[in-house]
């Protein structure tokens, strides 16, 4: 009980300190670093490309550091485009050059040794082979030369999909993708689920910006329902298992059910049915279920629990808790709703009872049954 207890004070420690990190203003997040990317003219985005097309050939020529280092190419470009009347900032992003740059960097391997890979590719691959950084960085100038030729405004050279499908299928002939899988129905809920999510938050970050107030009292709200949740189902936890924190050391409590054998308690309640009392005769057998069910440590023993608190104890998942709930209601009836008990309602209260204790298992501990009368006699 003691560790549930801090385990609870823990979370509610935890949750407070994340409703306090909710609740801070929000900063403003930094400028981008002159190495990201840069606003740009749409005259100096073109001269950007003509250093960049000058930087790939020396690369192509030397195919050392110095001349293919990627610190070169500089940061991306954000330029004013516009597209069918529509004025928009259009990223262009060079990390595809950097990369190429850096791989540029050492030779490609002597051409024996690369047309024997190349032969062997084609035999396995069915004729679809990587191509060598030497051609990409020929492939690197002309893509410069086609994206100066759009800034221009002039047509771009038309794209030859041939071209364009043997060089995809040169990429996906590395080993990184052979052992690549289509996307499966798990694979396509995830990811949406995944940009609603990110939508979602999104929206809450910006708004957090725009009405500050109104998205930290969103967030806050959020954290405080999670802790909620939280606190709510470690208190479910500790009812539902406190009985694992009771010591196996422990006797029954004085005046508990159990500080009296099931069996006594049958006895009486049998004995009763002979003589034709019904009524206390569902009054004992109704503690004789409570007594052993108590035995088997289903709750701790406490003799001023009601029979109401009984029920309330066992789980709804518990099997026992039909039986338990009939069994506690036809002796609420009888015992003290005071209606007159038949021979028939007996009988179903002590098949009720029978079952619960057949569940329970073996015989109890016991004690005398001087103890007990005393028990019945108050109950």
């Amino acid at each position: 009980m003691r560790r549930l207890g801090w385990a609870v004070g823990l979370a509610v420690v935890l949750c407070a300190g994340m409703g306090w990190a909710a609740a801070l203003p929000l900063q403003k997040p930094p400028a981008p670093s002159g190495n990201g990317w840069r606003d740009s003219t749409m005259e100096g985005y073109r001269q950007h490309l003509a250093k960049l097309g000058t930087l790939v050939e020396a690369c192509a020529k030397a195919r050392n550091k110095e001349a293919c280092d990627p610190k070169q190419v500089g940061p991306d470009d954000r330029v004013p485009w516009t597209v069918n009347g529509h004025a928009e900032q259009r990223m262009i992003r060079l990390a595809w050059l950097r990369n190429l740059l850096l791989s540029a960097q050492t030779p490609d391997k002597p051409d024996a040794e690369f047309e024997a890979k190349k032969k062997a590719a084609e035999k396995k691959d069915e004729g679809v082979t990587p191509a060598t950084t030497g051609e990409l960085l020929k492939d690197a100038e002309q893509r410069l030369k086609d994206d100066a030729a759009e800034s221009e405004g002039g047509a771009a050279k038309p794209v030859d999909w041939a071209v364009e499908r043997a060089t995809l299928g040169r990429v996906l002939a590395g080993k990184e993708f052979r052992g690549l899988k289509g996307e499966t129905a798990s694979d396509k809920f995830l990811e949406k689920l995944s940009r609603w999510l990110n939508s979602l938050f999104a929206g809450v970050s910006k708004l957090r910006i725009t009405a500050p107030w109104l998205g930290r009292t969103i967030v806050v709200g959020f954290v405080v329902v999670v802790c909620v949740g939280l606190v709510w189902g470690l208190l479910q936890f500790e009812r539902r298992w406190r009985v694992r924190l009771v010591p196996e050391g422990e006797g029954a409590a004085a005046g508990a059910p159990s500080a009296r054998d099931w069996q006594k308690w049958l006895e009486d309640a049998r004995r009763a049915a002979a003589e034709g009392r019904w009524r206390e005769a569902i009054h004992f057998v109704y503690w004789a279920a409570i007594s052993r069910l108590e035995q088997k440590r289903l709750w701790p023993a406490d003799k001023a629990r009601t029979p109401r608190e009984y029920l309330a104890l066992v789980g709804e998942e518990d099997g026992r808790r039909a039986g338990l709930t009939q069994l506690t209601r036809s002796f609420e009836r009888t015992w003290y709703g005071g209606r007159a008990a038949s021979q028939s309602e007996y009988e179903n209260a002590e098949a009720l009872a029978t079952a619960l204790i057949g569940q329970g298992g073996g015989a109890g501990n016991g004690a005398s049954s001087g103890a007990g009368s005393g028990i019945g006699g108050a109950r």
